[in-house]
């Protein structure tokens, strides 16, 4: 196929450089986020399903579990101990093949285990059993979308666009990697630190602030004085650990909701705010790159739990990310920033959208005409291997939130 048939778009990126510019406010919201753990939970019956699929007939059929929802419960928590007194309610939402050839799937099953287990594997201080009232209303889906879905090739279900860009900013990389540090690293030496980690990262001009909300797990804090001991603690070790990622004055805000004088602290029994009243929803929080970036190209789209063979609204807010770090990557320091925007058409190849358009900011005196021939192969390569999509993710070389 030419590299002109995908409808590739190589274009000078007018606006300036993100570190160039006075303000930049990036967010993350941690694993145990309400909104968080609905995309996990989301993706998580998104692969089991597939994988029923896959061993049963050789394919993934046509599924979209992105509407995962939780309503928060009620808790009581207290410093030393504190209870659950109403579960959260979590309901996954969406449609799936059902059935086949008069063959009804255990599709209900599979979800239900899915999800239990993804709590599981990041929620510490939850008792599944106790804490979590879990319902599946996943149907059957609509004769239409299967349609396109089951024809030659693989057609896009949806005209919906995806977007990414590269290279991260520094600023980006610090609040992504504290996130990170605080739930998968020290959490394991900190007991005390929940996994409902929200960090916030705003630059002005080379000044940065990051303001971290950390729930605190009651049973592990004896009282006041060792919740603020740990809460220092916490920001000591943020302030280390960025000191690897940043140069540039740091200030770090730990739990600023606290009121001591009125005895309000961010404590919780299970170190997750679901316990208490947070609700979440699938695709209301980080984007597939990980974070919140209202300076940057986002897509709405809610991408985890979507079906990775043909739900653009899914493949080319992955593929947007891919193309712009390996343009970034492979064109060695000639260019400084890559946005990338893919638009499809209901019923026509995933792999030919209507449009794929990169915006290249290139490196100082270097012509857009340099880079433009390697951009337009990056974007060409990856659209032609779409199909690869599916194995990346449910081998974890991709991701979605």
């Amino acid at each position: 196929m030419a590299l002109g048939e995908r409808n590739i778009s190589v274009d000078l990126l007018n606006s300036p450089f993100i570190e160039d510019q006075p303000i930049e406010l990036v967010e993350r919201k941690g694993l145990g986020h309400p909104d968080s753990l609905c995309d996990g939970i989301s993706e998580a019956v998104s692969r089991a399903l597939s994988r029923m699929y896959l061993d049963s007939f050789g394919r993934i059929l046509h599924h979209n579990t992105d509407e995962t929802h939780i309503v928060g419960g009620q808790a009581v928590p207290s410093f030393g101990g504190g209870k659950v007194t109403q579960p959260a309610y979590v309901v996954l939402v969406g449609r799936a093949t059902t059935e086949v050839d008069g063959e009804k799937l255990p599709y209900r099953q599979v979800a239900m285990d899915a999800a239990r287990d993804y709590l599981k594997s990041v929620c510490s201080h939850l008792d599944i059993a106790k804490h979590i009232e879990l319902d599946c209303r996943i149907g059957q889906g609509s004769v239409d979308l299967r349609g396109v879905f089951e024809g030659e090739g693989f057609l896009a279900n949806d005209t919906s666009f995806g977007c990414g860009y590269a290279p991260l900013s520094e600023v980006e990389t610090l609040v992504l990697e504290t996130e990170r540090f605080l739930t998968l690293k020290l959490k394991k030496k900190l007991p005390a630190l929940g996994e409902d980690v929200k960090v916030m990262g705003c630059r002005q001009k080379d000044a940065v602030t990051l303001t971290v909300a950390a729930a605190m797990v009651g049973r592990e804090i004896a009282d006041k004085k060792a919740y603020g001991e740990t809460l220092e603690k916490l920001r000591e070790e943020v302030v280390r650990h960025a000191a690897d990622l940043t140069h540039r004055e740091l200030s770090v805000a730990v739990n600023t909701g606290d009121n001591p004088a009125k005895d309000v602290y961010y404590l919780t029994v299970t170190g997750l705010s679901m316990e208490n009243g947070d609700d979440g929803s699938t695709g209301r929080g980080n984007r597939v790159n990980g974070l919140i970036t209202p300076y940057r190209p986002m897509s709405m789209e809610a991408t985890s739990g979507k079906n990775p063979i043909t739900h653009v609204g899914k493949i080319y807010n992955l593929l947007s990310n891919e193309i712009a770090r390996d343009v970034v990557k492979e064109a060695g320091g000639d260019v400084r920033e890559v946005n990338v925007r893919i638009l499809s058409q209901i019923g026509k190849p995933v792999d030919r959208p209507l449009v794929a358009a990169l915006n290249v900011l290139p490196a100082e005196g270097i012509p857009l005409s340099k880079v433009e021939p390697l951009a337009r192969d990056v974007a060409d390569r990856w659209l032609s291997r779409t199909d690869t999509v599916p194995q990346k993710l449910l081998t974890g070389k991709l991701t979605t939130f």
